[in-house]
């Protein structure tokens, strides 16, 4: 199994329970299951994280395009997918627009076309206005999971040596 992040992995992880200060190995566990082709995410939350000027956008331009996957043929193809299933539902125009717009779109075409299992902080939310990434991977049948699932099912483990 091969695990897709979403921004918010990476955002809340270094400003809460992974901070870059004070717990390297984390960041360390995700660039050693990248070089092994379990772990990625895409050039659109690449881009995100560099935007923001600070630890974070150094780690990720350090990633490159080996780590931040850009859209490949088969992702644009997944691409329309995703949108045909987006204006079957029941979202306000304004939700669909703004979702048709963002990385979140991205995301999910690129783990419908590669099988991949999305990781997110994101929870199903009944709102017609905001679409969230599990509604849609329910709705597509795609694997998603939360960061603490990825970890145990991974049985990630960042020990302090004495």
């Amino acid at each position: 199994m091969a695990y897709l992040l979403d921004a918010n992995i990476f955002i809340q992880a270094k400003n809460l329970h992974y901070g870059m200060d004070f717990c390297p190995a984390f960041w360390d566990w995700l660039i050693k299951k990248n070089s092994k082709q379990k772990l990625f995410s895409i050039e659109k939350v690449g881009d995100e994280l560099k935007a923001i000027e600070d630890d974070l956008s150094k780690w990720a331009k350090e990633q490159g395009t080996k780590f931040f996957l850009k859209p490949d043929e088969v992702v644009l193809k997944a691409l329309a997918e995703v949108s045909r299933w987006i204006n079957k539902q029941d979202y306000e125009e304004g939700g669909k627009n703004i979702f048709l717009q963002g990385a979140d779109y991205y995301l999910i075409a690129q783990a419908k076309a590669k099988k991949y299992t999305i990781v997110t902080h994101e929870t199903p939310s009944d709102s017609k206005r905001k679409i969230k990434i599990p509604n849609v991977c329910i709705g597509l049948q795609i694997k998603c999971m939360t960061p603490y699932e990825m970890l145990r099912k991974e049985r990630a483990r960042f020990i302090l040596k004495s």
